[in-house]
């Protein structure tokens, strides 16, 4: 009898992970309750404006509040464990960046979750170009202007970063132009905009959002795009190819992930959902009024690309020897 009983769980169990008609039937009346997003930035980053911007359309089609619960610190390590934990019945998801599922694999000998195998991959949202922004007090105009300075007053400059992303593509810019310039880390890019004002930094490679908002308000001058296109937001800035960096390629993007063992079906239903919402006439139009983009994926491919990106980032950081702080 007991034997008997341990089979029937075993198999309703199996039968909920591999995708049955009761695991169909939950996916169709998903959520049943309030979806947390949890993201590993404070509010006013990137990653927090877009997830909001998808989380008010998410909340008008499922009929439940969708909220965004901000875990910022140590890398994004707080936020992952908490979703790595949580039940997997899709109210809980990780809307994170390639901080926690590029950087800290090869960032931290032993990290406490596995970017692979803790979680169910549901879409990528964004692929986001990083800038080049430089200090305006330094008066370059150019990418190679300030490649140029940089290489002829060894010892003499700084860079801030306050994301991995930031911080991997900055080091790549050095190793690529044969720089010295000194790292300062910052608990997130926008902390860092009173010392790329003030002269302390000279230069910055962060996300085209945040850039944006720094080229708008005057905090400092951007001078390339790190992809092969020109983007809009920035149609004026050429791209590094063109400013004659062609090697200085480099995005950074978001994207949703859930428990493992969250049933494929609601995997399903979720990345269905949740590109729908990105579609919508009202969340493109205010992503592009941000300079943000979309690029959303199926699960399968999110999840090959997530284990390209561990690879191509683990690169340039064991080749640049950066280090966790």
């Amino acid at each position: 009898m007991l034997n008997r009983r341990r089979m029937m769980l075993a198999t309703g169990a199996g039968a909920l992970a591999t995708g049955t008609p009761a695991a169909g039937a939950r996916a169709q009346t998903f959520p049943t309750d309030r979806v947390t997003l949890v993201v590993p930035f404070p509010p006013g980053a990137s990653t927090d404006i877009s997830t909001r911007i998808l989380a008010d359309k998410l909340t008008q089609m499922w009929g439940q509040p969708v909220l965004i619960d901000n875990k910022g610190g140590a890398n994004g390590i707080i936020a992952a464990e908490a979703v790595m934990r949580a039940k997997p019945d899709g109210h809980t998801i990780l809307a994170t960046s390639s901080m926690t599922h590029a950087g800290n694999p090869s960032l931290y000998e032993k990290l406490s979750y596995d970017a692979i195998k803790d979680f169910e991959p549901i879409t990528r949202f964004s692929l986001v170009p990083m800038v080049v922004l430089a200090h305006k007090g330094l008066g370059v105009k150019t990418l190679a202007e300030l490649s140029a300075r940089l290489k002829a007053e060894p010892g003499k400059h700084a860079f801030g970063a306050g994301a991995v992303s930031a911080r991997v593509v900055s080091e790549l810019y050095k190793m690529l132009i044969g720089s010295d310039a000194l790292f300062v880390g910052y608990r997130n890019n926008q902390q860092a905009i009173p010392d790329i004002q003030s002269g302390r930094l000279s230069f910055m490679i962060i996300d085209l959002v945040g850039a944006k908002g720094m080229a708008d308000n005057g905090y400092a001058v951007p001078l390339a795009v790190t992809q092969a296109r020109r983007v809009d937001a920035l149609a004026n800035v050429p791209t590094t190819a063109e400013a004659g960096l062609p090697g200085l390629v480099f995005t950074t993007w978001s994207g949703f992930y859930a428990p493992k063992g969250t049933p494929k079906p609601l995997i399903a239903k979720l990345n269905k959902d949740m590109i729908a919402a990105g579609n919508s006439p009202e969340v493109v139009a205010k992503l592009d009024a941000l300079g943000g983009s979309r690029d959303f994926t199926t699960p399968e491919e999110f999840a090959a690309f997530t284990a390209s990106e561990i690879e191509s980032w683990g690169k340039v950081i064991r080749a640049a020897g950066i280090k966790a702080e």
